[in-house]
């Protein structure tokens, strides 16, 4: 049966998650719903990376299998269908046995911070009105580029088989009154990103050394760190496979 990729971007604000589970509004429901009013079908998506309630999107996949060919136009009338907050940028067909999950090879985070009131930006990034020295926040972020076991930065009671993650790009930047942490790594432990925001921005604000930093990413210890970042600043950017 022929299997297709679903690329879907959107705006996590009004939904419990990613996939689809009881405590409440999900962004697989959505699309699930929009495909079986459009095709008259029921559809069972399987996606390549789950985001807790409230992160955003500006990338990531699904995969389901039908036995139907799929008009490009379609997309134009699912977008009608879904709610101004999700969007389906595009469905192709892919190798039979291929996976939205399993395939990738990389992905990677943007978690924003804005230190003045913002009404456009409230929404996406996080209110966070205090000084921050980037120069030294990017040294902790090279840093953690050195380790692979990112134990301390998982929240407890997650059931995975290794805590080792490989990090390919770790670093701060400003744009005007935000700050932006970019991330990417073959694979994250729940709660990654945004443990490691709340923890160098201690860093950046100076009420955490970097000798203690170190000490947290060593410790290796679940919930070691500070997890305090909110999900709204938090957005997937890329899913990246490796035909791609």
């Amino acid at each position: 049966m022929p299997r297709f990729f679903l690329e879907v971007s959107y705006k996590g604000t009004r939904y419990s998650g990613f996939q689809i589970q009881d405590t409440g509004p999900t962004i697989q429901e959505a699309v699930e719903k929009a495909l079986q009013v459009f095709f008259k079908t029921t559809f069972r998506l399987t996606g390549s990376s789950r985001t807790d309630s409230g992160v955003h999107a500006l990338q990531n996949f699904f995969h389901f299998d039908w036995d139907g060919a799929i008009d490009p136009r379609s997309v134009y009338n699912l977008n009608a269908i879904l709610p101004e907050d999700i969007v389906i940028k595009g469905i192709r067909e892919v190798a039979a046995d291929a996976h939205s999950r399993f395939d990738a090879v990389s992905r990677s985070y943007l978690y924003k911070i804005y230190g003045y009131k913002n009404p456009f930006l409230s929404d996406t990034a996080y209110f966070y009105p205090y000084p921050l020295d980037l120069e030294t926040m990017n040294h902790a972020a090279t840093l953690l580029k050195g380790f692979s076991d990112f134990s301390s930065f998982s929240k407890k009671n997650t059931q995975v088989k290794t805590f080792n993650c490989h990090l390919m790009e770790s670093y701060w930047e400003q744009e005007g009154d935000v700050f932006q942490y970019h991330v990417t790594a073959n694979r994250f432990l729940r709660g990654m990103v945004r443990a490691l925001v709340a923890t160098m921005l201690r860093i950046g604000r100076h009420s955490l050394s970097m000798e203690d930093f170190e000490t947290i990413v060593k410790k290796a210890v679940c919930g070691a760190a500070y997890f305090d970042a909110p999900a709204h600043g938090l957005t997937l950017v890329q899913v990246n496979y490796s035909e791609a």
